[in-house]
């Protein structure tokens, strides 16, 4: 297993310089920049702008400039911000938590209702469970998440006035669990509802096809309990495709919900990132990539584990 694992790291490596370099060269063929920002202010005269171009290194070639930047990072350095002139790994540091607690929040809630849904629904077809599953992933497949965001602010928060509309504390408060309770209750459940649609539907599919498995068959026909079937065989046997689906989760864990983050001016790093891409600040937007595809490629590592530790067929090679 060693040895694989050490192959798998290996592979990774043109991987990820595949994707950062993708992503540092649309980034830099993007229309305008940095400096065009601040061209368009009117606060900087011409020579001052060229003296910052070649001060950040702006006046190099792309491809130049994108093995200095993965030079620096080899050495831990992500870069400074343009934009506040922070370090690029202190400003992520400072949004994986928020986000980490927001997204990771919904996700959970998804899965505890979600995938015993998704078996209920498959286990009885047709019944109250099954119509109300397959309500709930139509909802989450189709409402989009900035629509029942707005949605929720406005009945819920401007109408009724029963969470707030904006912001991860109240203005003046301490910063107590139960003030952020209270403003994590709806972005964490516009988080939730789109992966909780994914997940009955996989869980269902999942465990419908292993219930007509012949082997299910000869458990019923010994007389071992419905339960037990369900519990011990099929969704023990179904769990590989669930937890793809589960693994497809990640990158928006990590990255943060973007757009319900915007909404809800949640200080997470989708927001961080939107603010990165607005105002063409390079290190950000490429430290927030490094993070996302680092993660992404780990756990795709740990996918490829958890897969043989859940089926003994397959092999390490």
């Amino acid at each position: 297993m060693i040895k694989y694992v050490i192959k798998r790291l290996f592979y990774a490596i043109p991987v990820f310089l595949g994707i950062t370099f993708t992503v540092y060269l649309l980034i830099n063929l993007a229309p305008g920049g940095p400096l065009s920002i601040l061209a368009s202010s009117g606060e900087m005269s011409l020579s001052d702008l060229e003296a910052l171009k070649a001060s950040l290194g702006l006046d190099k070639p792309v491809l130049v400039r994108y093995f200095l930047w993965l030079a620096d990072l080899l050495h831990g350095n992500l870069g400074t911000s343009y934009r506040t002139s922070q370090t690029v790994s202190m400003m992520i540091g400072q949004r994986i938590i928020p986000s980490l607690l927001l997204t990771g929040t919904g996700i959970i809630g998804a899965i505890i209702i979600g995938i015993p849904l998704g078996v209920v629904s498959a286990c009885k077809p047709n019944s109250i469970w099954d119509h109300i599953s397959t309500f709930v992933a139509f909802i989450g497949a189709s409402v989009p998440n900035f629509f029942l965001s707005l949605l929720l602010i406005y009945v819920l928060a401007v109408k009724m006035k029963l969470f707030p509309t904006s912001g991860m504390y109240s203005a003046g408060s301490n910063g107590d669990w139960k003030d952020l309770l209270y403003h994590l209750a709806l972005p964490a459940f516009v988080c939730g509802i789109q992966p909780i649609g994914n997940y009955i539907k996989q869980t269902k599919s999942s465990v419908l096809e292993v219930l007509n498995e012949e082997y299910i068959k000869t458990a019923r026909s010994k007389g071992l309990r419905n339960v037990v079937i369900v519990i011990k065989h099929a969704f023990r046997n179904s769990l590989i495709p669930i937890v793809t689906t589960l693994s497809l989760s990640v990158p928006f864990l990590i990255g943060g919900a973007v757009v319900t983050e915007q909404i809800f001016a949640w200080p997470g790093i989708g927001s961080l990132m939107i603010t990165a891409i607005t105002s063409r600040d390079y290190p950000v937007i490429m430290g927030v990539a490094v993070l996302i595809c680092v993660v992404v490629l780990v756990v795709n590592l740990i996918l490829d584990l958890i897969y043989a530790a859940l089926d003994p067929r397959i092999k390490f090679k």
